[in-house]
Parts: structure tokens; sequence; C-alpha cells
């Protein structure tokens, strides 16, 4: 078992690490965003959208490389939406708003966003121009292309004087924007009805940002374990309370890995479990 000192260097090693953080409008694949990110090897946070900025440019001064912005099911015009700081994009760092994180950039920076005049759901054709974002979705020496995304939205921009228009739609003008390293796209390309959305996300990650590979979910794994041990200690005993749901199966799995059978699960009926899953847990 690793003593505390050296778990300790661990986490501090892990601090320095490349990470990129989604900022959460609440749309409904943020959690999505982190995991493709994630499964394409940067390690990734989900924080609020209103996480203070000053927090964000210690971020930034650290390890912080890059801000995705997310989708939400408002509008921009709605005086209750959740916006995040204006300054956000004065921070000089990377940055991709997706769907209303693009939306909400146009906004803030004087863009014209339509209020459901021109709504798109569903896979759409996008028509895009070269760029760092896109590059590698076509043959080299081409200049732009087409391909299917997936687009889930009512507000369209339909102006961004001053941004570099680098895709578009047949009914979204403005489909996709860059303005030195701020980019939006009216996309998902997080969802796999997106062609080569995982391409676009690399793009992003690795071309733009610059991140290096530095998460797997086994390393993941095996640093939880040894936060668990450094928590309970060597004599330390657990209680888990036990659903059968996805999250206190897994936190009882990981933490039987950490300390075996001073672990003791109680189970929690919460009546939706069947009865032959109630026996078995």
């Amino acid at each position: 078992m690793p003593d505390r000192n050296s778990i300790i260097e661990k986490r501090e090693a892990e601090k320095e690490k490349d990470k990129v953080v989604v900022l959460d409008f609440g749309g409904q694949y943020s959690h999505l965003i982190v995991r493709r990110c994630r499964e394409l090897g940067v390690y990734t946070e989900l924080l609020p959208y209103d996480m203070p900025l000053e927090e964000l440019k210690r971020g930034i001064e650290g390890n912080i490389k890059g801000i995705i912005l997310s989708g939400s099911p408002f509008s921009v015009h709605e005086p209750n939406s959740p916006k995040c700081s204006s300054e956000i994009v004065d921070l000089n760092i990377p940055i991709l708003g997706i769907c209303y994180g693009a939306q909400l950039i146009a906004y803030v920076n004087g863009g014209v966003v339509g209020e459901g005049r021109k709504s798109e759901f569903g896979r759409t054709e996008l028509f895009f121009e070269d760029s760092d974002l896109f590059d590698g979705l076509t043959e080299r020496g081409s200049e732009g292309g087409r391909i299917n995304v997936w687009m889930s939205h009512g507000d369209v921009i339909e102006r961004f004087d001053g941004a570099d228009i680098i895709g578009y739609t047949m009914n979204s003008p403005v489909a996709a924007f860059r303005i030195s390293n701020i980019y939006g796209v009216q996309f998902h390309p997080e969802v796999h009805h997106t062609d080569k959305g995982e391409k676009i996300l690399w793009n992003f990650l690795y071309k733009i940002c610059g991140c290096e590979r530095n998460w797997t979910i086994e390393s993941f794994v095996i640093d939880k374990i040894e936060e668990i041990r450094s928590a309970v200690g060597n004599d330390g005993r657990v209680i888990c309370g036990l659903s059968g749901g996805i999250d206190s199966s897994t936190t009882a799995l990981l933490i039987n890995k950490a300390i075996g059978d001073r672990l003791t699960c109680i189970f929690v009926d919460m009546d939706y479990c069947e009865k032959k899953k109630k026996k078995r847990l």
C-alpha cells in the first residue's frame, strides 16, 4: 500500500496535467461532452456556468488549456437564462461554444441572435471552410467541404460581424465561426449523429488547445483507489448504502478494491430494483 507522502506527491503531479473545463449551462449533452473529451485522452471537468472568473483565471495560469461552453434549453434572450461573465472571451485561452454556448459568445460580442425563426432539429448538412477546427475532415488540398451534423436549437445566429464564418447550413448562416482562438459551432460534435464529431473535438483539444494526452479510465480508477485508501487509513472501516443504481454500485466497487472486507454495504431499497436483483444485492 502506498504511503501518504507518495499519494500526496502523486496528487500534486496530477494537478500539473493539462485539462479542459466544460461550463455547464444545463444542456442535455453536458456530461457527454466531458466523456468524449476524456475518451480522447484529456482530463476534463464539468463546472457550473457561473464559475467565478477569478477561479478560472487561476486555473488558466495553472493547467487549464481550454474552455468549452455547453448547450442549454434556454434562449440567450430570456432574462433568467444562464450566462457566464462576458469577460471570459478576454481570458486569452481557447474556447469552444457548442449550440447555446456559441450563441452566447455571439450575443455578448454584438452578434445578432434570432429568436426561433429558423430552428433546426436533427441531421443537417453543414458546409464548412478550412480551419484548424475542421482540419482533416476533407482530403488534403480541398478547400472546405460538407458533412452531416446534429442540430438541436431554436434560436439562430443570423449575423456576427468581426468573426470569421467557417460554417453554414441552409437555415443557419452562421453555423460555425472563429475569432482568434475562440470557436463556436451551432451543432453538437459530441453526439455520434454528427459525422466526424470526434475529429472536431480532437482538433480543439490537441491542435487548438495544445493539450497532452494524459488521461485513461485505468489511471482514474487507480487514483481513486489510492484516494480512498488515504482517506480511510490502515485500520478504518466504511459503511456504504447500496441501492443497486450505477452511482452506489460503482462507489461500492471502488471502495471494495481499496480496502476489501473493511467495507460493509447496507442495501437501501429505493423500490425500483427487480426482486431478483434485490436478492443478489
